[in-house]
Formats: structure tokens, sequence, C-alpha cells
């Protein structure tokens, strides 16, 4: 029997979801709780996979268990995993819905604080650059839905069979203060470390060292920028996941505070 998980992890230490030799990912913890808990291996397959230190404030898995239980497997499964992964549904799909090829959106926000602030560390992105020019920030966010092919914003382009992205939605938010920024959009797919880099090129737009003309040209031609410079992981969260047949509310306050009323459009 296919089973979905609903999930949220805390990716700070962590070398990201998927499972690596030497190194712990959140795939392995999972897979490790689930033998703890069956004395069998069962694999798992995520909805996508994040990088080194990014968060989920909503993630899905499945998992094909072909043992009958009785048991509260949610509850059991939180009282194994650790603080910083929680699960908070666990549903019985019926015939081999798929995790990762199943999703049509995919929603990321990406957080910084521009004052140092030690209880963000692990939320939030530090840039102490306080004189942002976030209207041309937000210029540049917008061109995104435009265009379809993020060829210039990923690393190891070649890898990918296309590297055309369905970008529904891209803005810029600010807290009423000045000093923190949301960054938020929403495809059907991205590729490797494409958000971090979309969100270095729009800080170094902030600060003036490169202008919408010049980022819309890469968009355009396709052309390869000389440096890449993914912004930080830190403040980089996958925060909603859409199915056809699945459309959950996340279940984080934490986020849904950072998402809130306080937000405001540039």
């Amino acid at each position: 029997m296919r089973y979905f998980f609903h999930i949220a992890y805390n990716g700070q230490y962590f070398s990201g979801w998927q499972k690596q030799p030497k190194v712990k990912s959140v795939q392995e913890v999972l897979e490790h709780s689930l033998e703890q808990i069956f004395k069998v291996t069962i694999p798992i397959i995520g909805c996508g996979r994040t990088d080194a230190h990014v968060h989920a404030s909503q993630f899905f898995f499945h998992a094909d268990i072909a043992i009958d239980f009785d048991f509260d497997l949610l509850f059991r499964m939180n009282k194994i995993l650790p603080y910083n992964i929680a699960v908070f549904d666990i549903i019985q799909m019926e015939g081999l819905p798929h995790a990762r090829f199943d999703a049509v959106q995919r929603k990321y926000d990406y957080f910084l604080h521009t004052y140092k602030d030690p209880f963000l560390s692990q939320q939030s992105s530090f840039y102490l650059l306080p004189k942002l020019d976030l209207v041309q920030m937000k210029a540049a966010a917008k061109l995104l839905p435009k265009y379809k092919d993020y060829r210039p914003f990923c690393t190891h382009p070649d890898k990918y069979e296309h590297t055309i992205c369905n970008v529904m939605d891209a803005d810029i938010f600010i807290n009423e203060r000045g000093d923190r920024i949301r960054f938020h959009i929403a495809s059907n797919r991205f590729l490797g470390k494409m958000i971090r880099i979309l969100m270095g090129k729009i800080l170094k737009i902030g600060k003036g060292e490169l202008t919408v003309s010049e980022f819309e040209h890469h968009l355009a031609t396709l052309e390869m920028p000389k440096l890449l410079e993914p912004a930080h992981p830190t403040g980089l969260y996958l925060s909603k996941v859409t199915y056809p047949y699945l459309n959950l509310a996340p279940r984080t306050e934490f986020l849904s505070a950072l998402e809130g009323t306080k937000w405001i459009s540039v």
C-alpha cells in the first residue's frame, strides 16, 4: 500500500534532503525511523531535493508499506524523529501516485534580514545591506514569469533533459520596518540552486551592481553569467507543494507568521 507523508523540517543541520554517503540527510533519518518501526528497509521518494541547510515548511514523500499495522504510525514516527523533523499527516493513497513526478506546483520563500539578530540566524539569511533598492529588485522578480528557460540560472544545466520551468509567480515583499525581505517564487519545477542563484542576482540589483536590463538579458538570450554567486542557503524554504489530487495547507505556524500581513508589497 502506498502512503503519502506530509512533513516539515529545519534543514540547518542536514546536508540536504537526498541520502548521500558520509553525511546526514533528511531522507536517511526518515528511512531509519521507518526501519526502526517496521524492522525492514522501506525506501522513500521525496517531492524534490533541497540543498544543505535549506528548510521545508511543507514536504511530501511516498513509501510503499506492505506490512499490515494497527498502531498509530504518526505518533511513533514523531517520537523517534529528532526535533527538527515533524510528520503532520500520513495519507493512504489509491494506486501508485508519485510524490515527485505528480507535483504540479512548488512554492519557495527566501527570507533575509539586513540587521544583525542572533535569533534569526537559523531562520533567515543575514546581509548587512540596509540600503537595497527594493523597487529595482521587485522589477527583476516580476520579470521571471515572462520567461520559461532558466538555463543561465542553474548549476550544471547540461545534466537536465531541458531547462524549461513554468514560473507562475515571483515577487519581493518587505516588512513594515523595512529590514526584512521575502522573495517568493512558484513554479512547476526548479533547477539546481536556481532560486539561490536568482536571489543572488536580485541582491546585486539591489546593491546597484547589476541592472534590471542586464539581468533580463540573460533570461532573453540564455547567455550564462560569468559568475553565478548563489545566495546563502539559510533562509530558503520549500513552502508549498501541490498535486492534482492533494492540496494541503502548510502546518507550520512559524512560516505562516513570516508570510502574514506584516509583509507588504514593495
